[in-house]
């Protein structure tokens, strides 16, 4: 008689809490894929390691959240307790504690955010309506007179414009459009004064800047209606909004976009520097031409003077008495074969030819010649006279503009002798550095004993 066999017993896997934890890790992960999630941090701490951790909550709910180097230290902003955040962050599982948390590879402000989906919203309907079109964007005027700045007349990026405008090309004339650069009052400001620049027909180009800030701050220069604004100038428009990091609709729009407020206006007008080696160029060359119109009038008087000298009277005199000469021959051949029958002719003739006598031909061509000479020379002095006039401004004026005539009013360059540059500040000088300061009468040596 035989025994049955009985069922062999159910294998049993026996986990340890940590290879449990990393399975149950493992599957969150493969099953949810990177989530956007917004709430409330708390319990914000960042030790010394440099990573970041917090909790996420919202009414009912909350979950615990770490963001680790390098990406906790690239935010833009300082996370604090209390903030309301938007997140992407991946699900998973804190194998230590067994404990469920987030792990956030992007955040932002939850405001800041809702304004980005919206800017990125308006940026690509108004770039389908063509208003970021390259062909309708136009050139600046080389040299404007008149600018136009549209900002607050109390912030830094006025001054900055202002003190570079100054700098560069102090001709041009600026007239400051207060409006204000942040605000729900913003867009309608900013609207009507680009709308009345248009219609005063007074300025080259306008400048719409502010200085930098927040998405919110900016948040003026992403109107719809600026943006139209913009487009509708008939006036150029550059606009420089914030540092060079942001941008704006309004960058998109204007004729041109520069990267900070005193980088527009280096854009916008010429440096006289430049225009100061221009104008010496321009003199050296007129100094060219006028020595070449010189030298050419100087020959074509010489060309005259050899013609002058190949027509003259006593040449031509000459002429007249070998005329003279082979006439009286024949007179007298005519008046031997029939001299009483034409002897009255004779009288007549002579006297005709003495009526016509060469001498006093002479004499009238002279005085003429005479006249002329006189006239010749005194056009030719009134011409010199009148270019070393305009010589003599040209060089008063460049004397006017150049160093020397600074100097004579009393101010002085200094030239480290160290290094032979000029001190442009007085964080460049020590105590004991020597400089050489350069007068108008002459050069002094100084020692500086302390700068302040």
């Amino acid at each position: 008689m035989t025994r049955e066999r009985s069922e062999d017993p159910p294998v049993r896997t026996i986990l340890t809490p940590s290879a449990l934890n990393r399975q149950v890790r493992d599957l969150i992960e493969d099953s949810l894929a990177l989530v956007w999630i917004e709430g409330e941090l708390s319990n914000v701490s960042r030790p010394a390691s440099g990573h970041l951790y917090f909790t996420l909550k919202d009414a009912t709910a909350q979950v615990r959240g770490a963001m680790f180097k390098p990406r906790s230290s690239w935010l833009p902003f300082k996370p604090a307790d209390g903030m309301q955040v938007l997140l992407r962050a991946r699900v998973s599982l804190y194998e230590a504690r067994g404990e469920f948390q987030l792990v956030a590879e992007h955040m932002e402000p939850a405001g800041e955010g809702a304004l980005r989906r919206e800017f990125d919203r308006l940026k690509a309907r108004l770039a389908a309506e063509g208003l970021f079109d390259l062909a309708r964007k136009r050139a600046l005027p080389p040299m404007p007179r008149r600018i136009a700045v549209v900002t607050s007349p109390s912030g830094a990026a006025i001054r900055d414009v202002l003190s570079v405008l100054a700098r560069r090309f102090p001709l041009v004339e600026v007239d400051v459009v207060p409006v204000p650069v942040q605000g729900s009052e913003a867009p309608a400001a900013i609207v009507l004064a680009l709308q009345r620049l248009a219609l005063a027909h007074r300025h080259d180009v306008i400048l719409l800047t502010r200085g930098g800030g927040s998405l919110e701050d900016l948040w003026a220069f992403n109107d719809e209606a600026v943006a139209h604004a913009i487009a509708a100038s008939p006036v150029p428009v550059v606009s420089a909004i914030g540092h060079e990091v942001d941008v704006t609709i309004a960058d998109f729009v204007a004729d041109l976009r520069a990267p900070t407020p005193s980088a527009a206006a280096e854009l916008l007008v010429p440096d006289r520097s430049d225009l100061e080696r221009g104008l010496q160029r321009q003199h050296e060359r007129l100094i060219s031409r006028l020595r070449s119109r010189l030298q050419g009038a100087a020959q074509r008087l010489d060309h005259l003077h050899a013609r002058l000298q190949a027509n003259r009277p006593t040449r031509r005199l000459e002429r007249g008495h070998e005329r003279l000469a082979a006439l009286r021959m024949r007179l007298s051949q005519v008046a031997r074969r029939d001299r009483e029958r034409h002897a009255a002719r004779i009288a007549r003739l002579g006297t005709a030819l003495r009526a016509r006598d060469p001498r006093l031909r002479i004499v009238r061509d002279g005085a003429a010649l005479s006249a002329i000479n006189d006239r010749l020379r005194a056009g030719i002095a009134h011409a010199l006279e009148r270019r070393r006039l305009h010589l003599d401004a040209l060089a008063r004026a460049l004397h006017a503009t150049g160093p020397l005539a600074t100097l004579a009013r009393g101010y002085a360059i200094l030239v480290d002798t160290r290094t032979a540059s000029v001190v442009r500040s007085r964080q460049d000088l020590g105590a004991g550095s020597v400089v050489r300061a350069i007068l108008a009468d002459g050069e002094v040596t100084l020692r500086v004993d302390a700068p302040d």
